[in-house]
């Protein structure tokens, strides 16, 4: 891979931040989902979908927060009450994103996974101290 430094900020690659504490979402990416307006059609659906799948990496279980927005896109735009406590539970969620743990060499990692009929999710972590650190997240529809 060949980064455009012309296109990135020191340290900000790929829609997230690398420092000394670790991996963090990129702040305006978050700023942009929580600061939007529910959708009120089906353009405004998937801007919201697309900003929820590039920040997937640090969202826990990220296809069970927006697999409902996806099954609406299948169907003509209705945007009901569920569909408006799944918006509101993913902008709380979105403020406070975990930290990702970078890896340190030689150290042992740690996969848990969940699924059920339709989703798989997992979650790669690190134990530091007897503490557990999120060092990536996946989640996939079946």
């Amino acid at each position: 891979m060949i980064l455009n430094l012309g296109k990135c900020a020191f340290g900000v690659f790929l829609g997230f931040m690398v420092s000394q504490r670790g991996i963090e979402a990129n702040p305006e990416k978050i700023r942009a989902i929580i600061g939007m307006q529910p959708p009120r059609n089906s353009k405004e659906l998937q801007r919201l979908t697309r900003c929820h799948a590039a920040l997937n990496r640090f969202i826990s279980q990220s296809i069970n927060r927006s697999l409902l927005f996806f099954k609406i896109l299948r169907k003509p735009f209705e945007w009901n009450e569920e569909c408006e406590a799944a918006f509101q539970e993913s902008e709380g969620y979105l403020m406070n994103t975990p930290l990702l743990n970078k890896v340190e060499l030689g150290e042992p990692l740690y996969v848990y996974r969940a699924s059920t009929t339709t989703i798989l999710s997992s979650v790669l972590i690190r134990k530091d101290q007897k503490v557990q650190k999120p060092i990536y997240y996946t989640s996939r529809v079946l």
